[in-house]
């Protein structure tokens, strides 16, 4: 489809189309790909917030030795309602606790007390944990977007208290999407090129043959980034924790999330400033 093979005149950039609003916003093209000396590059709040997100995890990789991905941080979004967000129990992540640090990083033990060699222990292993950083889906998103070092990383980066990855087999963008050996999820992440027509399936920007389907939690996933229609989702960031299958013909990569919780899912909208 002609829609996801667009790309920047200026420095080839994988670009979109958003249809006119209902609204009346007009129809455009566009692209969150653009590099930094690129003239069609614009200024805009996406880009100042997306440029400070490549600075924070780019310092994070540097003074951490692990990631806790918080997925109820920044989860609604700068456009959703609150209301919406109180209401969606679904979407709520449970604190991560971990239990296994890195090698380098040690186990907090709230009652250890002593002098000497107790204390510098203790000392060592708050030390540890101050290295375990903590951080939302939406920010690693838009650092992705913006060419972060993240997805080529060593950095554990922990998905719950049980499982750890390194960051360079976690993170995935869709054209880079494969089916795993053994089902084993990722965080599948890029843009949206545009919707079927009751806002069922998600297709990406970065690839024709891959689909995310979202009918089962459509409605709460709209709620909690406040989407109305499909031009709200068309050059929209996407990162979601899922696995990737082929269809029945394996014609088709499908990008199921996991355990169908919304928390494991963020969407950043374009601003129609």
């Amino acid at each position: 489809m002609y829609r996801q093979s667009l790309i920047c005149p200026a420095c080839s950039g994988k670009a979109y189309f958003r249809k006119a609003s209902k609204d009346g916003k007009a129809a455009c093209f566009g692209s969150r790909y653009h590099l930094p000396d690129c003239s069609e590059l614009t200024p805009s709040k996406a880009k100042v917030r997306e440029d400070l997100a490549v600075i924070e995890v780019n310092q994070l990789l540097v003074d951490s030795e692990a990631l806790v991905i918080n997925f109820s941080k920044g989860a609604a979004g700068k456009h959703a309602s609150s209301k919406a967000d109180a209401s969606d129990t679904r979407g709520k992540a449970k604190p991560i606790i971990i239990n296994d640090i890195p090698k380098g990083a040690g186990k907090v033990n709230a009652g250890l007390t002593g002098t000497g060699s107790d204390k510098a222990q203790l000392q060592d292993e708050h030390s540890a944990m101050s290295r375990v950083s903590s951080e939302g889906l939406e920010t690693l998103l838009h650092s992705l977007l913006r060419g972060s070092d993240l997805a080529e990383s060593e950095l554990w980066v922990y998905t719950d208290e049980k499982y750890r990855w390194r960051a360079k087999n976690l993170f995935v963008n869709f054209a880079d999407a494969e089916p795993t050996d053994n089902g084993a999820p990722r965080m599948y992440w890029g843009t949206l090129s545009h919707s079927d027509k009751h806002m069922h399936w998600l297709n990406p920007a970065d690839c024709r043959d891959v689909g995310i389907p979202i009918e089962d939690f459509q409605q709460a996933l709209c709620n909690r980034f406040d989407i109305h229609e499909r031009r709200d989702l068309e050059g929209a960031g996407i990162i979601i924790f899922g696995k990737c299958f082929f269809n029945k013909d394996k014609t088709r990569k499908i990008i199921q999330l996991w355990g169908k919780d919304i928390s494991r899912i963020a969407i950043s909208k374009l601003d129609d400033d």
